[in-house]
């Protein structure tokens, strides 16, 4: 007798979901994020860059609570819709949380933590990373 693997995994989950390209897996990810309240997200596209994986997430959260709490909803949704428990650093501090989902990497952080570390200028084109910053400045 066999069992419907996808009743197994929650509803969230469907047949296809262990065949979700990168893309797919970032756009839920940032659908949780937003979902989330996280402020500030910015994607960076790794492919041809990096090998460990496609696509590296940044984003903030209010405060150490709120960035646990980002990090393990992340992770519930990230484990129904591909059925692998993502692996996930930091958390019990909550100052900035590393959850790694294969194909996509995504560090949450509270907002001086982000400061701090600047992962945006280590990772972005520079071309790419003067937009965001013009994009954040208010216009006169």
């Amino acid at each position: 007798m066999s069992q419907d693997v996808s009743s197994a995994t929650g509803p969230a989950a469907t047949p296809a979901a262990h065949d979700l390209t990168s893309d797919q897996i970032l756009d839920r990810i940032l659908s949780s994020l937003d979902d989330d309240k996280a402020e500030d997200i910015v994607t960076i596209d790794l492919r041809g860059r990096s090998a460990m994986a496609d696509h590296m997430v940044i984003a903030s959260g209010r405060s150490a609570r709120q960035v646990g709490a980002i990090a393990e909803k992340l992770a519930e949704r990230m484990k129904q819709i591909t059925g692998r428990t993502p692996r996930i650093e930091g958390k019990d501090t909550g100052d900035w949380v590393l959850i790694d989902t294969d194909d996509v990497i995504v560090h949450v952080f509270r907002p001086e933590v982000r400061e701090f570390y600047q992962l945006e200028k280590m990772w972005m084109p520079a071309d790419a990373l003067s937009r965001v910053r013009d994009g954040a400045r208010p216009a006169h």
